[in-house]
Order: structure tokens, then C-alpha cells, then sequence
């Protein structure tokens, strides 16, 4: 039968003719738009004005100029930065600037872009120039084809994204064609540096430099490029990136294009490195539209973490969106890549060697510190626990050593065991304590594998620490004080960012964000009816959460799946005895809240977070207890899937009406609870569902 799937699946259309790469461009997606192959360092494409939060990618489908084409971007942050080495061709006859004089700019005509996995093009008609782009692991490829006999290039070092600002850069001529140099800057990251080394297929003249900033700061300045095509209507660009040197820049791209240093050859090879990654997972959706979405949100998983290691080094990675990604998007690669996952895993401890702590929000070398917890912690602990990092003392020594640094509440957390609001940090206490709760279960349980009774008892007692939030009377999960008072005035709908007691988001949506310890927070309620009765509420409950809340969307009620917080909470109905009130839910979900458009999610991407959750539940599983945790089932929106070749998802009479799991088998055994490990899928089999309209 798997065979059979198999070759059916060869005659279904390829996994990257179903991606939709604009998916997600518009409203708050934030998703980056461009050439790039799967995890590369190079992210390749269109860069526009920052011009607010709806632009951290360099990218918003509502923007109608373009000032560029930079080699680095994120995709689905509520954060802007990169945007390093831009480079725009344009006629110099014809140059416009937009209302910045800073800025060169084009016009931006959607129905001249064409963006497919590896590959972006557009038609900038006003400088009569076609722009056709590609990457790969290291090194963008750039073909512009001129309509006029001058023609130029400018290279702008010192344009970033969102906080990114220059704080030093460098350009050497090597020779007639060829250029090389570095670009430091500050802002998230807060000091980054991108070496480059950039090759043309026509000799250039400098021309007169392009001063982006007046007074003082002689930096801030660019290159103009220009070449003669009169004869040569065509330039092509290769360029390649290093955090190392110029010289690595170098070789990395020798290493990108030994396999033919020729545009179309490196678009075929793109395209191959992305049919190869989407095709982890074979599918046979429910309709096409179906489709598109499903393979548009493995593409935007696969997207990173990037490459931050030259070619021919120990693979190392960055861009590491942990607070979000820890609760799908890292379970999804274990299961469809766990050799990268192993790579991913000694990122971490290389950087917990060289910061004393496991990354939290890593980026291009620095660390941010974004966001509250320990995320990395919690995702080192899924990695041991699922026998993808083979040293379970070193990796429980960096977990604890992570909460010995003071900071983020992880002080008043080992002290207290709650974070109280009467101490250094008055606001998102609530969050502290629920988040460093799931990372403190993580040790816990690397800890008794490596046998350390001590370090487990003292985690098991501070992975129960959400419990000291629980009010009984009001039945959520309030700040208290050190002396244990109840912080008032208490509004469970308030969300005012950065200035209540919970992180990007209020009361229902945090009382609920116990995914470590399900059973626990049940007990909490006094049972299974007084805890249906709440998690009912939050589907339904309706107040004002306050004026700055731009994180809180995609809401269901009080549940709001366009951040990251609530993306087990549909799932715990499986733990309260209520599977179908789950199915049912998720089915809504991911009808009502992902569309093939670009406003097609309904909250930040978030390096891959919001799409993962879609994946995985398209399958029908969910990862709810994020380190070592069993996949909860849900509602499969497929017909059938084939995972790594060799774990087969079947749904039969499956529809778009028919959301009711009647019953489930694992290799032909019905299954008495609503859940598998994750060593029953990497062993493969078949997970069959029998769907009805009914329950």
C-alpha cells in the first residue's frame, strides 16, 4: 500500500507547483518574499521603505515602490532587520527618488512579479530593466536584462530593515568586474557583520558616489555601478555572503556553483533543493485550493533557520525564533528532517558555550533576548528526549546553566517559584512564570534520563509554579505578589502590550498555557467538568482587551490563533475527554483562518510558527507537550499522506463536511486515546481515521 501511495503521489502535481510564495504578503504575515532554497543564508528579493510594523520582512503586498534587491531578509517577524547588500539596477538617465532623496526607487506592478520557490523576477518598466533572481545556500544570482545602452547598478551598503542601521562598511575593487567588502551594522542584532564578495559578467566604472545622508558621516554612501550595454543587453551578478571573511564569501560560492556557474542552471538547482524538501510530504488534499495552502506553509517552515556557517564547515545555523517555534515549527523538523534537527541541536550548545546560556531569540550571531522564558531550554530538552542529541549530561549541565543567568524573571522564578509582580519586572509576570514553568519540565525530564534525582525534584517543583497563579474564585491565572496577594484591578480581557501582566495577549488566552502539564491545570479547576466549562468559554467570551494589542488577532472568542500562546489549546479537549470537540475546532481553524491570498494569515508567520501548526494539523497531530511530548490527534484535512516515504496518514471518507473522527487504527490497532509518540511515526506504518459528519 505505501508503494501504491507512493507512485500515486508521482502523478499528483509536484509539491512546489502548489506553493503560493505570496501567501501571507499582506496584512500582518510579514513573510519574506524572494529567491532562496531551503534554510539558506541567503534570502534573496524585493526590499521597500521601512515604513511600520507591517514591513519587518522588507516586504508588504499593499506597498507599491521598491528601492532594491538585498541579499538577507526575515520572514514573519514583529521585528525588522537585515537588508544586507542591496542592490538596484536602474537607468541613470532615468533615475526617480521617492520623497527620502536617500532612495532610488521603482515602481512595484504585481502583475510583473512572478515568485516561485528559488526564483523571483519583476519588471521595473520605467528603467526598462527585467530583473530575474535566484540563490543558493550561500550566494545570490542575479540576471538584468537593460532595453537601453547605459545602464548601472547601485550597491547600497547602507539601507537596512526596520532597527538595522549601518554602522560601518568597506568596498575594494578587485578588478574590472569583481568587488568585495563587509557591511557592519546594528539594530535587533546588535552588532552583525555580512562579508560579500560580488562578481559581474561585464567590466563597470564607478560612478559618481550616491551620498545617501547628509553631514557628518562619511559612511553613508553607495556605489554607483556602470556598464556599457550597448552591445551586451544582459549583466549578470553573482553574489556571495560570509559572517566569516570576503575570502569565504568567496569560496562559498565556488561551493553554490560547481555545479554550473550558469543562471539557469543554479534556477534548476533551486528548484530541485525545494522539490526535494517540500516533498518530505506527499499529499492528497481535499480540493486544490486545499493544496496551495498546505504546501505554502511547508515552504514558509522550511524557510529557516538560516545557515550560519561557511561551505565545508560543520553545518551551524541562526535566525532562531524560539519563543514561537518551540511549539510546532521544531516539532515538525524532527519529524521531516532530524538530521538538520541534530545540526540545530549543536547550534545550541555551541552557542551556550560561547553566551553561558541556550539561545532565546538568536540572530546572525547575537543574542536578543526577545520574548520571555527559556525556549531554547525547552527545545534542547524535545532534542535529547527524542534521542537527536546523544549527550544527555552535557545538554542537561547547558538547561540548568540557563537558569542560573539573572535577568527575565528567571531569578524571582528559582527563588519564588512564580515570577511575583513586586519585584524587578512589574509587567508580563504571568507569561514569565507560565513559559520558564515549560522550560523547568524540560530539565526535569533530561534530567531523569540522565539520572540526576537532585536536579529533577528541584525542576518538577518549578515546573509546577504555574499553579501559584491559579485563582480559584475567578478561575484564571493572575499575578500575585511575593506575599501571594492577587494583583487588582483584575481584567481577564485586558492586553495592553508591554504594560499588563501577561505577554502579548490577556487572562483567557494565558490560563490556558500550561502545555507541559495538562493534567495538573485540570486539577487546578477541581476536574474535568469545571475545566470543559472554561476552555468553552474561551471560544466564546467577547471585551474590550484595550487599544495596543496588534499581536492579538485571529480570534475565535477569546482564543487567538493569530499568536502563539493559544496553538495547543484546541488540543487539550483531547485530555478532557472531548476529542471531538477538538476536531471540530481545528477543522474551523484552518478553515477560517488560512486562505491561497496575501492576507491569507491571520497573525505573523513568525519564522515558520504559524504555518507548522497548519501542517501538522492538516496531518491530524498536534506535539502539545513540546519537550518529548506524544502528538495529540485532531482532524486530518487531507485525503491521505505520505511522510518521510514511510509513515502513511489515511482519512477515510474524509470532506470538508465530514470534521468527525469516528475512529482511528495505528498499523491496524484501534487506538484507546487520542495520540501516538513520536517514535511511532519515525518508525513508519499507517495512522488510519474513519471521518464522519457526525459523532
Amino acid at each position: 500500500m505505501l508503494l501504491g501511495l507512493a507512485v500515486a503521489a508521482c502523478h499528483a502535481p509536484s509539491p512546489i507547483s502548489m506553493v503560493d510564495s505570496m501567501i501571507g504578503s499582506g496584512g500582518h504575515g510579514h513573510v519574506f518574499v524572494g529567491a532562496s532554497v531551503p534554510s539558506g543564508m541567503v534570502q534573496l528579493g524585493p526590499t521597500q521603505i521601512t515604513r511600520g510594523w507591517d514591513w519587518c520582512s522588507g516586504y508588504a503586498y499593499r506597498d507599491s515602490i521598491l528601492i532594491g534587491f538585498s541579499h538577507t531578509h526575515l520572514s514573519g517577524t514583529g521585528i525588522g532587520d537585515l537588508g544586507d547588500v542591496m542592490i538596484m539596477p536602474f537607468d541613470p538617465s532615468k533615475r526617480q527618488y521617492t520623497d527620502d532623496p536617500r532612495h532610488i526607487f521603482a515602481r512595484l506592478d504585481h502583475s510583473k512579479e512572478v515568485v516561485e520557490p528559488g526564483f523571483y523576477s519583476v519588471e521595473l518598466p520605467e528603467y526598462g530593466v527585467k530583473v530575474r533572481l535566484t540563490a543558493g545556500n550561500y550566494t545570490g544570482y542575479h540576471e538584468y536584462t537593460f532595453s537601453g545602452d547605459s545602464s548601472a547598478v547601485l550597491l547600497d551598503l547602507c539601507t537596512g530593515i526596520g532597527w538595522d542601521s549601518v554602522s560601518d562598511w568597506r568596498v575594494e575593487q578587485v578588478d574590472s568586474r569583481t568587488l568585495k567588502g563587509f557591511r557592519r551594522s546594528s539594530g535587533w542584532a546588535a552588532d552583525q557583520t555580512v562579508y560579500f564578495y560580488a562578481m559581474f559578467s561585464q567590466p563597470f566604472t564607478f560612478g559618481e558616489d550616491e551620498i545617501l545622508a547628509e553631514g557628518e558621516d562619511t559612511l553613508m554612501k553607495a556605489k554607483v555601478l556602470l556598464f556599457d550595454t550597448s552591445a551586451e543587453k544582459k549583466v549578470y551578478a553573482v553574489v556571495g555572503l560570509s559572517p566569516t571573511s570576503a575570502q569565504k564569501a568567496l569560496d562559498n560560492i565556488g561551493a553554490d556553483t560547481r555545479k554550473g556557474n550558469n543562471f539557469e542552471k543554479n534556477v534548476a538547482w533551486a528548484r530541485r533543493q525545494w522539490d526535494e524538501a517540500l516533498g518530505c510530504i506527499r499529499i492528497k488534499p481535499l480540493d486544490e485550493k486545499q493544496g496551495r495552502i498546505f504546501y505554502t506553509a511547508l515552504y514558509h517552515a522550511l524557510l529557516a533557520p538560516a545557515r550560519f556557517s561557511d561551505a565545508g564547515a560543520a553545518p551551524r545555523y541562526t535566525i532562531f525564533s524560539l519563543w514561537d517555534t518551540y511549539r510546532a515549527a521544531s516539532p515538525l523538523y524532527t519529524i521531516i528532517d532530524p538530521d538538520r534537527s541534530r545540526d540545530f541541536a549543536e547550534s545550541f550548545m555551541d552557542i551556550y558555550r560561547k553566551q553561558g546560556k541556550l539561545p532565546v531569540w538568536h540572530l546572525w550571531g547575537n543574542e536578543t533576548d526577545c520574548m520571555v522564558g527559556n525556549p531554547g531550554v525547552i527545545i534542547m530538552g524535545d532534542y535529547v528526549l527524542k534521542g537527536l542529541y546523544g549527550d544527555p549530561e552535557g545538554a542537561l549541565k547547558a538547561m540548568d546553566a540557563s537558569f542560573g543567568v539573572p535577568g527575565r524573571g528567571i531569578t524571582e522564578f528559582v527563588q519564588y517559584g512564580y515570577v511575583p509582580y513586586d519585584c524587578s519586572q512589574p509587567v508580563e509576570t504571568v507569561s514569565q512564570t507560565l513559559e520558564l514553568a515549560v522550560a523547568a519540565s524540560a530539565v526535569k525530564k533530561v534530567a531523569d534520563l540522565a539520572g540526576d534525582r537532585e536536579l529533577s525534584a528541584k525542576y518538577d517543583s518549578l515546573a509546577r509554579g504555574y499553579a501559584k497563579h491559579f485563582d480559584p474564585e475567578s478561575g484564571f491565572l493572575r499575578a500575585r505578589s511575593r506575599d501571594g496577594v492577587f494583583r487588582t484591578p483584575f481584567d481577564p480581557f485586558r492586553a495592553e502590550h508591554d504594560a499588563d501582566d501577561y505577554t502579548e495577549g490577556n487572562a483567557w488566552q494565558y490560563t490556558f498555557m500550561v502545555p507541559h502539564d495538562v493534567q495538573g491545570l485540570i486539577d487546578c479547576f477541581g476536574g474535568t467538568e469545571r475545566f470543559l466549562v472554561k476552555l468553552d468559554s474561551l471560544f466564546v467570551a467577547e471585551g474590550y482587551m484595550g487599544e495596543n494589542h496588534s499581536d492579538v488577532t485571529g480570534l475565535i472568542g477569546q482564543y487567538a490563533h493569530g499568536n502563539e500562546p493559544c496553538h495547543h489549546e484546541i488540543y487539550m479537549y483531547d485530555f478532557a475527554g472531548r476529542p471531538d470537540r477538538c476536531q471540530k475546532l481545528v477543522r474551523t481553524v484552518m478553515d477560517s483562518l488560512y486562505f491561497d491570498a496575501p492576507d491569507g494569515l491571520c497573525g505573523n508567520e513568525d519564522v515558520g510558527q504559524m504555518s507548522s501548526w497548519y501542517v501538522l494539523s492538516a496531518l491530524g497531530l498536534y506535539q502539545v507537550d513540546p519537550s518529548g511530548g506524544d502528538f495529540y490527534l485532531g482532524s486530518p484535512a487531507v485525503k491521505e499522506a505520505i511522510v518521510n516515504g514511510n509513515f502513511r496518514i489515511t482519512a477515510r471518507n474524509n470532506s470538508p463536511g465530514n470534521v468527525y473522527v469516528k475512529s482511528v487504527k495505528l498499523n491496524g490497532k484501534v487506538l484507546e486515546e487520542p495520540r501516538i509518540s513520536y517514535a511511532d511515526i519515525m518508525a513508519g506504518g499507517t495512522l488510519e481515521f474513519e471521518m464522519s459528519n457526525t459523532l
